[in-house]
C-alpha cells in the first residue's frame, strides 16, 4: 500500500464491519480491520461512513425565489407561470448567488455529486446556463456538478428554444432534458430530443407524467424511443407521479419494461407531495413514485431534491438524508427497507449519473461523508447529522457534534 495521507480509524460500514480507511492521492487505498502507518489519523468512534451523497435532480437556476414572486403557491401550472414571469429578469450574477447558496448547503449535508437542470428558452436565453457553468467550475473542489439543459415551457411551441439548446450543448452542457407535458406536441418534443442526444452523444433526463391519471403516460413513448434508438442506460425520468396511482401488478409489469429498456427513475418527494392532489377536499393522494419497489425489480432509481424555496417547493435545505427519510415516510418504507432507501441517494443515484470510481472500496475516489450515527437504521431513521466530509481526500466541511451542558458542567467559553 502506498503511504497514506490520512487514516480514518474505527469507522463503521453499512454491512456492520468496523474498519480503518487509508486515504492517499485522493483515493481510498485500503479498508482493513487495523491499519498501521505513519500518517495523520482520526478516530471516528464507530461512526458510519458513506460514500458522498449524489443529488440527481436539482434546479439551481430557479432556487430561492420566495419573496420575489408574489405567488400564492398553487398547482404545477401556477408554479411554472410564476417562475416564467421572473425569468426575464434573471442575470448571471443573480443565478450564481442563489446557486452558490444552495451548493454551500449541499456540501455541508454531505453531497459530493449533483445534476442540476437549467431552463433554456428565448425568455432567459443562456444567462442561467452561463451562471451554472461558472458554479460548476468554481465548486469543483467540493461537488462534481453535471449540467442538464432543458425546455421547461416547451420546445415545439416555443420557437428559438431548440437553437439555444444546441448552443448550450456546443458550449459544454453535459446532458439534455425534456418536459413533454408542457409542449403542444409532446411526442414530437421527445423525438427531437432523442435526435439531439444522438447528435451530441449525451444522455437524456425527462420531467415526465406529473399527474395522477395512470390511464395514459408519456413514459410509453419514451420507452418506445429508448429501445428504437438504442439509448438504453442513457435515459432517466423524473417525477412520474402517475406511478403512485398504479395497482401493484401494473407497477411490477412496468418495472420489468423499465429495467429491460434501461430507463432510470427519480422520485422527488418534496415537490411531488407539495404539488400533487391540491384540489382534493380530503384524502389527498401522496403522489410519490415508489421507486424502492422499482429498484427491487432491477430498475436504476434515485431520490433527489428538485426545487428549493420557490413556487414549486417552498422548502428545502439540500439534505439528501432528510429527503430519503421523507421518502421512507411517504412510501411506507420501514426499517427493513432503510438500506434500499439509502441506496437511492448513494449507490443507485451514482449508477444513474454514471459516476466512475464511486463507493467504499480500494481504488475508489475518497469522496466520503461521516455521519453522527452508528448504522443504517440510525442514519436513515434519525436523519443523522453529517459531521465532516472529504472530496478527493480533502476535507470539504466540518460540522461540530452538539454537546449538552448538563447542570454542574462548566460551559465552554
Amino acid at each position: 500500500m502506498p503511504q497514506p495521507d490520512l487514516i480514518l480509524k474505527n469507522a463503521s460500514l453499512r454491512d456492520g464491519r468496523r474498519v480503518d480507511i487509508a486515504i492517499g492521492g485522493g483515493r481510498i487505498l485500503a479498508l482493513e480491520p487495523a491499519i498501521v502507518a505513519d500518517a495523520p489519523s482520526e478516530d471516528l468512534g464507530g461512526r458510519l461512513v458513506l460514500p458522498g451523497f449524489c443529488d440527481t435532480h436539482v434546479h439551481l437556476d430557479k432556487a430561492c425565489l420566495l419573496g420575489r414572486c408574489g405567488h400564492d403557491h398553487g398547482d404545477l401550472a401556477a408554479a411554472i407561470g410564476a417562475v416564467s414571469r421572473l425569468k426575464a429578469g434573471f442575470t448571471p450574477d443573480d443565478v450564481y448567488r442563489r446557486g452558490a447558496y444552495c451548493l454551500d448547503k449541499a456540501i455541508v449535508q454531505g453531497t459530493t455529486h449533483m445534476r442540476t437542470h437549467v431552463e433554456i428558452d428565448p425568455l432567459v436565453g443562456l444567462r442561467s446556463f452561463e451562471a451554472v457553468m461558472a458554479l460548476k467550475r468554481d465548486y469543483a473542489w467540493a461537488v462534481d456538478l453535471s449540467v442538464c439543459v432543458f425546455p421547461q415551457e416547451g420546445l415545439i411551441n416555443n420557437p428559438g428554444t431548440e437553437e439555444l439548446l444546441v448552443e448550450a450543448l456546443e458550449q459544454g452542457a453535459d446532458l439534455l432534458g425534456g418536459c413533454p407535458y408542457t409542449d403542444s406536441e409532446p411526442h414530437t418534443q421527445i423525438s427531437r430530443l432523442f435526435d439531439l442526444a444522438r447528435r451530441f452523444d449525451v444522455d437524456l433526463d425527462f420531467h415526465l407524467d406529473f399527474d395522477l391519471d395512470p390511464s395514459w403516460m408519456h413514459l410509453d413513448e419514451v420507452l418506445r424511443q429508448t429501445v428504437a434508438r438504442g439509448w438504453g442506460g442513457r435515459v432517466a425520468v423524473g417525477h412520474v407521479t402517475k406511478l403512485s396511482a398504479l395497482p401493484a401488478a401494473a407497477l411490477d409489469a412496468l418495472a420489468l419494461r423499465l429495467a429491460g429498456a434501461g430507463i432510470a427513475v427519480t422520485a422527488l418527494p418534496s415537490t411531488d407531495l407539495y404539488l400533487t392532489g391540491r384540489t382534493e377536499a380530503g384524502n389527498a393522494p401522496r403522489g410519490v413514485a415508489p421507486v424502492h419497489r422499482l429498484a427491487a425489480r432491477g430498475v436504476c432509481c434515485s431520490v433527489a431534491t428538485n426545487n428549493v424555496m420557490n413556487p414549486f417547493t417552498p422548502f428545502g435545505d439540500l439534505s439528501l438524508l432528510r429527503m430519503a427519510n421523507l421518502y421512507a415516510n411517504v412510501c411506507h418504507a420501514g426499517p427493513a427497507d432503510f438500506p434500499a432507501v439509502l441506496d437511492l441517494v448513494t449507490t443507485g443515484a451514482a449508477r444513474l449519473m454514471k459516476i466512475a470510481g464511486y463507493g467504499l472500496h480500494a481504488g475508489a475516489a475518497a469522496d466520503l461523508v461521516v455521519l453522527d450515527a452508528m448504522d443504517e437504521q440510525q442514519a436513515c431513521g434519525e436523519i443523522a447529522a453529517p459531521i465532516f466530509g472529504l472530496k478527493n481526500g480533502r476535507r470539504s466541511f466540518t460540522r461540530p457534534v452538539p454537546r449538552l451542558h448538563r447542570p454542574g458542567e462548566a460551559a465552554l467559553s
